[in-house]
Formats: C-alpha cells, sequence, structure tokens
C-alpha cells in the first residue's frame, strides 16, 4: 500500500510505517494508555501521547489539534464521569490514512443525556464576562470528523476521528 498526502509536508517515513502497519482496523492501537481520572495523571498521558506523535512524524497542527480535543475530552472525564472521585480510564489512538481514531473509555457516570452533548456557544459579553468555560464540546465538534458516543453496561466510550490537516 502507498500512503500519499496531500501538503507540503507529506507522511514521514515513520508516520507512513505507522499508519500501514496499526491504523487501518485489526492491528495494534499506535498508543494506548490506561491511567487514573486525575488531573496529573490525564497530563502525563497527554504528554505521552505528544511524544509519541512528535517520534512518529505527526505535525504540529495535527499534534496540538489532538492535544486540545483529547485534554478538553479527558478533562470533562476527571470533572464529571468521576466527579465523586477517580477511576479508570483508557486512552487509545490509531494512526490511519484519513486521520487519527481515538477512543477514551471509562467507568464513571454516563453522560446526563445519553448522547455527546452539543451545546450552543456561550453568550459573550466583553470585555467583563468572559466565560471560563463553555466551548469545549464547540471545540471537540469543530475539530473532529466523526464524534460517537456509547454507554455499555458500566463502561463509557468516547470515539472520536481527527481528520489530518493536509488530508483531502
Amino acid at each position: 500500500m502507498v500512503l500519499t498526502s496531500a501538503g507540503s509536508g507529506g507522511f514521514t517515513g515513520r508516520l507512513r510505517d505507522a499508519v500501514a502497519e496499526g491504523g487501518r482496523g485489526g492491528g495494534e492501537p499506535f498508543f494506548r494508555r490506561h491511567f487514573t481520572a486525575t488531573d496529573i495523571e490525564t497530563r502525563a498521558a497527554l504528554q505521552a501521547l505528544m511524544l509519541a506523535l512528535d517520534q512518529a512524524g505527526v505535525g504540529d497542527e495535527d499534534s496540538s489539534n489532538a492535544e486540545l480535543i483529547l485534554a478538553e475530552a479527558l478533562n470533562n472525564v476527571v470533572e464529571h464521569a468521576y466527579a465523586d472521585g477517580a477511576g479508570p480510564v483508557e486512552l487509545t489512538v490509531s494512526l490511519q490514512r484519513n486521520g487519527m481514531a481515538c477512543t477514551i473509555s471509562d467507568r464513571g457516570r454516563p453522560m446526563p443525556s445519553g448522547v455527546v452533548p452539543s451545546p450552543g456557544l456561550p453568550v459573550i459579553d466583553p470585555p467583563d464576562d468572559l466565560p471560563e468555560g463553555g466551548f469545549g464540546w464547540h471545540i471537540i465538534r469543530c475539530l473532529t470528523s466523526e464524534l460517537a458516543y456509547q454507554r455499555d453496561r458500566d463502561r463509557n466510550s468516547l470515539m472520536m476521528r481527527l481528520p489530518w490537516s493536509d488530508f483531502d
């Protein structure tokens, strides 16, 4: 299989190999991390992923998008799914021809409505009343090409596809 990417950078050798070996379903994920849903462990998991993406040759824009989206989603797990105390989280990332497939699984509280939230943007009344939060799900929805939530017994799974920035 020959993998190409539009744009100036294209896939580097290591990224091309990672996509070809494990990213197209059936193979092992490129990255898998089990950790406890705390601020410190979530940060450590994200730092480990960023290092792995850098070593694989993933571009800065794609890595930054992944970090932003996953930080938002993982912080929601810490703050909402495990509001009563920390619990286990699994983060898996597969590199695929058309982007990164990411799954966050936990055993915390389910999403309130049983579906991925779709809130409107918060009202902004600058310069005095900038809201502290309320942008997370909007950011996630804007930067992903696929987004799905599933609750199976006591397990939440949030699946996201982050398209490559230069993929047509």
